[in-house]
């Protein structure tokens, strides 16, 4: 097998008996990158001497470990991408806009300290929807990635460069940020594995802020296993982060493990299959895809049930006001003053005073969708609107959480599709923004609800991916996991390729 098609775990596994070294994995990474991404356009940012310097230094701990045994950090060695919107120390950090296009921080993310104190090779920084605002990277200010099972087609968003630099194996993981959908949705198009832990499993602190009630990073991996393995390294209580929980955090990986080997390894557990998630308009192709998938899960054991979430329909408006509201807010920050774009910095003719510099820098530095969301969260947030807009979809979120809580009364897990449609041409939804929006139709409930949920392959529809989507109780990820882990040993969906 090429070093760059290799999961996590199989290129530690050879790591560890130094059949292969991580200057080879890592070189073979770029090499990748070098052959396809012209083509997929995954990456905004390539940081190959740093990466083969920490290749170098991974190998050299590899041997003494060899020598002198002892235990390794988890990742040691293993080539990784980031998601634009996640500060790295030295390395810019866009998060897809023109207005943080000279911004180079000073800090690393909480998340990027611990894939660091892991033993992890940043490869690079992967292209996004601009601040996470979308659903099929059409949004970035610099150009849109490709999804590489169809050069034509979107790989999804916002986390769009981070799927699409896994499936055409331009890393061997990444991490993306979901708000909305935006790690589920883009695995759930390029056949990948997307995790959305828990809200406040993750710290979120130097994550660029969207909309901070809702803002979860997450892995984006080849395989559940890797999945497991990387939120153990980043899950964890920061006290820098204020919506950081504080509860001990499992070895997700050794979980897997837990009667995965029997006959019926779901045996007892109790699927919930909510008839909102199989609405009118729905591909034929995903819905049957999910169906057999369903039908996969009843044979491990499982039992099956229909269950009701009656406020999921109020899911799509309650999130477009929760979200943009805190965006406005969020977003205010880039004025022009204390660091990235400034308009007119450069120019003979500099503007004349300072709210001249601020209207053009904004102007000029948002794109088109974020000014829409600014906008349409200060409305909800204006005075006279705030009871009837804002208050009310809060309202509505603790209608949605508790239709979640009702059904993990009688069930254990819930599943659906992650997406009504495999991945949409480009250019297709662009003019209509609201057929945009429906895209994360199935993605957006967890997020306000708080909870964990992955999606995973689960066939093909017009020979393109369809994600199966597992939700689970909140802090529940083991539980998600190991449900997700049964259905991947029992196919081999994961294992298909794109031809890029």
């Amino acid at each position: 097998m090429e070093l760059c098609r290799l999961t996590l775990h199989q290129a530690r596994a050879l790591l560890e008996t130094g059949e292969i070294s991580s200057a080879a994995l890592t070189r073979a990474v770029l090499d990748r990158i070098d052959a396809v991404d012209a083509r997929v356009q995954a990456y905004l940012t390539v940081v190959a001497d740093r990466a083969l310097e920490q290749a170098r230094a991974a190998d050299a701990r590899w041997t003494e470990h060899r020598r002198k045994g002892g235990a390794t950090p988890p990742l040691l060695g293993i080539p990784m991408a980031l998601k634009d919107e996640i500060c790295t120390r030295g390395v810019r950090t866009t998060a897809g806009s023109k207005i943080l296009g000279n911004f180079v921080p000073p800090y690393d993310a909480t998340v990027m300290e611990k894939l660091n104190a892991a033993g992890g090779i940043l490869i690079g920084k992967t292209n996004q929807d601009e601040f996470a605002m979308g659903s099929s990277t059409e949004n970035s200010r610099y150009f849109t990635t490709r999804n590489p099972w169809d050069l034509e087609r979107v790989p999804g968003g916002s986390s769009g460069g981070s799927a699409a630099a896994v499936a055409a194996d331009e890393a061997l993981f990444a991490l993306g940020t979901d708000t909305g959908g935006s790690v589920r949705q883009p695995a759930g198009l390029t056949n990948t594995v997307g995790l959305r832990p828990t809200y406040g499993r993750v710290s979120r602190y130097g994550v660029i802020a969207f909309a901070s009630s809702l803002d979860q990073v997450g892995p984006i991996t080849k395989d559940v296993r890797d999945a497991a393995i990387v939120l153990s390294v980043i899950a964890g209580h920061d006290p820098r982060e204020a919506t950081s929980v504080n509860r001990p955090v499992p070895d997700y990986a050794s979980v897997l493990d837990v009667g995965a080997h029997v006959v019926a390894p779901l045996q007892g557990v109790r699927v919930g299959v909510p008839r909102e998630y199989f609405i009118q308009g729905m591909q034929p192709g995903v819905e049957h895809a999910v169906r057999e998938a369903i039908r996969v899960l009843e044979s491990l054991g499982a039992t099956t049930q229909e269950v009701t979430l009656p406020h999921t329909d109020y899911a799509l408006p309650a999130y477009y006001l929760i979200a943009p509201a805190e965006a406005s807010a969020n977003l205010a920050r880039y004025d022009g003053v204390k660091y990235g774009y400034r308009w007119g910095f450069d120019s003979a003719q500099p503007a004349n005073e300072m709210w001249e510099v601020m209207r053009a820098t904004r102007g000029d530095g948002f794109g088109a969708e974020v000014k829409r969301r600014i906008m349409l969260g200060t409305y909800a947030l204006s005075a006279g609107y705030y009871d009837a807009y804002y208050l009310k979809a809060q309202k509505v979120r603790t209608l949605i959480k508790q239709d979640f809580d009702r059904a993990f009364d009688n069930v254990d897990v819930l599943v659906g599709p992650t997406s009504p449609s495999v991945a949409f041409k480009i250019g297709e939804k662009v003019d209509d923004p609201l057929q945009m929006y429906l895209a994360d139709v199935f993605t957006l409930a967890q997020a306000l609800a708080g909870i964990p949920a992955i999606s995973i392959p689960c066939g093909f529809a017009e020979n393109l991916p369809v994600g199966l989507q597992i939700m689970g109780r909140a802090f529940d990820e083991e539980r998600v996991l190991r449900v997700a882990y049964a259905y991947e040993r029992a196919t081999e969906w994961h294992k298909r390729k794109p031809a890029v």
